[in-house]
This record gives C-alpha cells, sequence and structure tokens, in this order.
C-alpha cells in the first residue's frame, strides 16, 4: 500500500504513465447511474502527473488545481495510513460501504453510508478504504473560499453559524464537524456533478464547482439540529448537545437550568459557551428569540403581547424595549416596514380594488 504521490513516482519509474492525457466524456444520465456503475465512469478519469512530494503537512496547492477554489475527488482506496495535516478545509462524504478516520490521538471512527465529515484546517488525520466497492467523496475547499463564499450560509438565527465561524476558524485548532444524511442521494448526485465539473477544467467549471458545493453545504445546514455532531478536540468533549439543547429550549431556558441538565458548574458551562461561540448565554438566547419574534412579526398576524409569550418575554413591555434597543424600531415599525416591503398585490387600481 503506498500514498498517492508514491503511487504516481512508481508509476513514473516504471514507465506506466502516458504522456498524453487521454479523453474523457461522462455518459449521459451519470448522476442517476447506480453507485457501481458511477464507480466504473470514475476509474477512466485521467489522473494529474505532477511530481508531488509526501508531506506530513499539505499545502492547498499539493492539491487543489492552479485558478481552482474547489477540488472533489473520490478518495483511493487501499492507501497505506499517513497521519497529515492541511490548510484548507476537508469535506468527506461516504456514498457506498464504510471508512475508517483516523484523528489526532483518537481512537480510530468507523463511518458508514450516509455519514459525512468536516474537518478544520490544522488537525491531524487520515481516511482509509480498505475493500474493493467502499465509496468517498471528498471535497477540498480553499481556506479563502471558504471563509468567503460559504460563510455567507451562515447567517441566521441557529447555532450552528456560532461555533462553525468560531471554533473551524480557530487558527491550529484540531475539530471536525460530523453528520448524518437520512437520505444522501440528492447530495450524491451533486456530488458526482461536481466531480464531473473538476475534469472538465473549461472556463466555467470552477464557478459551477462552487455553486453546487454551496447546494451540499445547505442541504447539510437544512437538517443540522437531528444530524450533526460537533468533536472538540482541546475540550474532549461533543459541544453539539449543549447547543442543540439552547436551539430548541431557549425560550424558556435559564443557565443554571442549563448547567443542571448537563452536570457542569455554572461558571464552566458559560466558559465553554463563550470559547465554542464567541457569545455569552445570554446573548445566544436574546438573539435566537429576536430571531423568532422577527419572523413572527414578518409572517404571522399574532399580536405584540402573543409574540412576546411565544418567543419567552413576561410581558409586551420587556419584549418591545429589547426589540427597540436591538433593531433602532419598535416591534411594530419593523412589522408595518417588512411586511409592506414583502407585499406584492399585482393588478391593483388607484381605488384599491382589483381589476
Amino acid at each position: 500500500m503506498m500514498q498517492f504521490p508514491e503511487m504516481m513516482q512508481y508509476m513514473a519509474s516504471h514507465g506506466l504513465l502516458s504522456p498524453q492525457k487521454p479523453a474523457f466524456h461522462a455518459p449521459e444520465g451519470y448522476e442517476f447511474l447506480p453507485d457501481a456503475d458511477f464507480d466504473r465512469v470514475l476509474d477512466a478519469l485521467p489522473l494529474g502527473s505532477e511530481d508531488k512530494a509526501l508531506r506530513r503537512s499539505v499545502a492547498e496547492d499539493d492539491i487543489i488545481p492552479v485558478r481552482r477554489d474547489v477540488f472533489v475527488i473520490r478518495n483511493p482506496r487501499y492507501t497505506r495510513s499517513y497521519m497529515h495535516a492541511h490548510n484548507y478545509f476537508e469535506m468527506v462524504f461516504v456514498v457506498d460501504g464504510s471508512i475508517t478516520f483516523c484523528f489526532e490521538n483518537e481512537p480510530d471512527r468507523v463511518l458508514h453510508s450516509g455519514e459525512a465529515v468536516i474537518i478544520a484546517p490544522g488537525s491531524r488525520h487520515d481516511i482509509n478504504i480498505r475493500d474493493d466497492t467502499s465509496i468517498a467523496y471528498v471535497v477540498c475547499i480553499r481556506k479563502s473560499t471558504f471563509q468567503t463564499t460559504f460563510f455567507r450560509q451562515l447567517e441566521g438565527s441557529n447555532l450552528l453559524s456560532y461555533f462553525f465561524q468560531t471554533i473551524l476558524q480557530g487558527e491550529g485548532r484540531p475539530n471536525f464537524l460530523m453528520f448524518y444524511l437520512k437520505d444522501s442521494t440528492k447530495i450524491n448526485r451533486i456530488l458526482r456533478s461536481s466531480i464531473i465539473e473538476c475534469a472538465a477544467g473549461d472556463a466555467y467549471s470552477n464557478a459551477v464547482v462552487i455553486s453546487l458545493i454551496q447546494l451540499v453545504f445547505l442541504e447539510l445546514l437544512r437538517s443540522y439540529s437531528q444530524t450533526i455532531s460537533y468533536y472538540n478536540y482541546e475540550m474532549g468533549s461533543d459541544f453539539s448537545l449543549v447547543l442543540q439543547y439552547i436551539q430548541h429550549n431557549y425560550r424558556t431556558l435559564s443557565l443554571p437550568e442549563l448547567a443542571s441538565f448537563f452536570h457542569y458548574s455554572e461558571p464552566h458551562l458559560c466558559t465553554l459557551i463563550k470559547k465554542n461561540t464567541g457569545h455569552t448565554f445570554s446573548d445566544l438566547v436574546r438573539e435566537l428569540r429576536l430571531e423568532d419574534a422577527k419572523r413572527c412579526l414578518r409572517d404571522t398576524d399574532m399580536k405584540i403581547g402573543e409574540i412576546a409569550e411565544k418567543v419567552g418575554y413576561n410581558s409586551a413591555d420587556h419584549f418591545s424595549r429589547v426589540f427597540r434597543k436591538a433593531m433602532q424600531q419598535s416591534p411594530q415599525d419593523y412589522r408595518r416596514t417588512h411586511q409592506d416591503a414583502d407585499t406584492f398585490i399585482p393588478f391593483r387600481t388607484e381605488e384599491g380594488r382589483f381589476d
């Protein structure tokens, strides 16, 4: 067993590499082929023959082609174990069978079909496949691209936004996020298209691949609260459980209740929340309540008092004071502005009647 650069060097020394790149054409309807059939399509993909040295610290340009922001490949099988780290983000999706995920000094994890992991830059890890049929796709994303393009998808009221931005951007802090995809069919098809686009390499393929991986990212975010598992290597704990509990109970949750539920002292829990999200417990709860309130003001006809009660405030006056301080306008003004802006009634006459 060899690592990929060793394979290329071995083939070059034995005259097994072609000096010319063979033509490749994906068959029509490749997105809908059975996994085993599409795997054979990938067997015909030309591989680059650049002479790359084997390193424990892998740089973006060692893997991602020049002038490309995202590169999607099938993970090789039967590579020898080789713990390494890189300065870009890596997303691994198990399409079929199982893989072994090695991370830092932790016990190896076996990931099965439908599971995915996002690995932060600077994390020592390895992916091993030890059979002929298991399939995993790897998405390599330049760090600058991840920050400028994919973090835009993190705006909103979910707590995944906070620890994605706080933890995964931490320089040299080994961490990963793990997801289970209840139905991975859609993501599998998107990733197939991404691999084929990477092979095309025309003037438009880079932008197309970025858009496709954005769709993958959004699918993960859509269902994160039921499927995400987050590991903080420095703390030795799965902190996503705490964030999920806050997300689902913030309307009535207090810090003492949260600390009691997870058997933490209040000071220690405050430290964990601040370190993982960049915000205090009170800040998180207030932001979640405000986002919920804004949605109710925009999309429902609920009275202000009903909204205040729904999002966890004891009185409409208290809610209005908090809302005005955060938004620089009253709940009534916010509703008037956003409902008017979102309302479109075609063919209305000057008298307000329909033609």
